[in-house]
């Protein structure tokens, strides 16, 4: 069988669907990932085999330009008005930024590459006939070109966001500003277009469609990274096995630091600190593109370690250069890694906080660890939401987030046995799902069809 992906040019939009790809590669099947050129290399160092023919869409543009619909209806939260959406600079009016400038903008930073994207599909689609198609919510051009064949297309999610969503100024449901779908005859582009979409949610956080789910565990998957002893302060020590990522394998077992202790009933995972350590972990993780997507304002990671750093616990923080050098000194409890794949560092953490992004709560989800979010933009909020309903974390919105409230929230986290039981039950329901090698079965007997 061979299988055609497409993916958006954002690297957390199309992790999740790297398992999969290992999956089908493993049972057989040829893979190619459509790709923008800048996703290829990521996309190659992942195990997969990419061809960069799609359009360079401007992810971070998008995000801006709806930040700033967001503040003329008066949905912005925050004191300060949005970046500009092409310099990235604060805006000092919302007039700043003009009809006739969107206009302009939006052809050449969407419509044009879209429609690149659009057309290289189908062609690619034409040349090389796959049997299936596996896109992701931004990258609908896998969608038309499997319409233009005739072959099923099956939508991977990437986390709680569905296809149809009414959270207030979250624009995520599918469009096509060239109108491709209605040029190539396959009718027009709507959410009720997407037939079957891959869900790797728990009950609790569900995302909201009308298409046919197909439930699969989710494997974490945040970039390649190396693992063995010295690597890294505090993610745990020794290899953690996988096919050069340093994570679960393709049946979606978690080895590592986090494991089923001998002797608990039902072979419960509980999170454990390092050796020798006789305090709680906890890790900070901020996303690099959210200062770029939101502002100034958005730059908290500061206050989130100034209020992690005051407690009895150990501090592991994830961060850029840039953010790093922003943290000045730190205590003697904090430390920071850079570049360490996410799911190398949760197992062993007592909880993490973290921006509300869908790749960290998806991964903390599937190692059993408590979380706050601190939803800044984007579909963050509903993912902060429905994190909190579910009982396994706690929200608190970013321009909200002084260092007493994120101080009493990890508290709270650390010390409350509901929250650590609601991450281990979300766990355990993860870990039941049908692994990314079992669907493999279910998407054999669907391109069959």
């Amino acid at each position: 069988m061979r299988v055609l992906f497409t993916v958006s040019a954002w690297k957390g939009h199309w992790y999740p669907l790297v398992p999969l790809g290992w999956a089908l590669q493993a049972s057989g099947h040829e893979v190619r990932v459509a790709c923008a050129p800048s996703q290829s290399e990521d996309v190659a160092r992942a195990g997969l085999t990419p061809v960069p023919v799609l359009g360079e869409l401007d992810m971070v543009f998008l995000a801006r330009l709806q930040n700033v619909w967001n503040a003329q209806a008066g949905r912005w939260p925050y004191a300060g008005l949005p970046p500009h959406p092409v310099t990235g600079a604060p805006l000092r009016s919302l007039s700043e930024f003009s009809f006739a400038e969107f206009a302009r903008e939006s052809g050449v930073r969407l419509a044009a590459p879209t429609r690149v994207s659009h057309d290289a599909a189908v062609g690619l689609a034409r040349r090389w006939r796959p049997d299936l198609v596996v896109h992701e919510l931004l990258s609908m051009e896998g969608l038309l070109a499997a319409r233009v064949l005739g072959v099923p297309a099956v939508l991977h999610l990437w986390g709680p966001a569905g296809t149809h969503e009414d959270e207030p100024g979250l624009r995520l449901r599918p469009e096509d500003p060239t109108g491709s779908f209605a040029r190539y005859g396959v009718g027009e582009l709507g959410p009720d277009l997407v037939e079957h979409v891959i869900d790797p949610c728990p009950g609790a956080l569900r995302p909201r469609t009308s298409a046919r789910r197909l439930p699969m565990r989710y494997v974490p998957y945040n970039g390649p990274g190396h693992s063995g002893p010295g690597h890294g302060p505090g993610h745990g020590g020794p290899g953690l096995g996988g096919p050069g990522h340093g994570g679960p394998g393709l049946d979606g077992s978690l080895a590592g630091p986090i494991t089923a202790s001998a002797g608990e009933p039902g072979g419960a995972a509980r999170p454990r600190v390092s050796a020798g350590a006789a305090r709680p972990r906890v890790c900070v993780v901020w996303g690099n593109s959210v200062a770029r997507m939101v502002g100034p304002q958005a730059a908290v990671l500061p206050t989130v370690v100034e209020a992690v750093a005051g407690l009895d616990a150990e501090v592991v923080v994830t961060a850029n250069a840039a953010d790093a050098a922003a943290l000045g000194p730190l205590l003697p409890n904090v430390r920071v890694l850079r570049d360490q794949p996410l799911h190398q560092v949760l197992p062993g953490c007592a909880a993490v906080v973290h921006h509300g992004g869908a790749g960290v709560l998806m991964t903390a989800l599937a190692a059993g660890v408590p979380q706050l979010a601190l939803p800044c933009a984007m579909d963050q909020f509903l993912n902060a939401r429905r994190l909190a309903g579910s009982g396994a974390g706690l929200a608190v919105p970013a321009h909200e987030a002084g260092v007493a409230r994120i101080r009493e929230a990890v508290t709270a986290l650390l010390g409350r046995p509901a929250h650590r039981t609601a991450a281990e039950e979300l766990r355990r329901e993860i870990a039941a799902l049908p692994s990314p090698l079992r669907l493999v079965e279910d998407l054999e007997k669907l391109a069959a069809r």
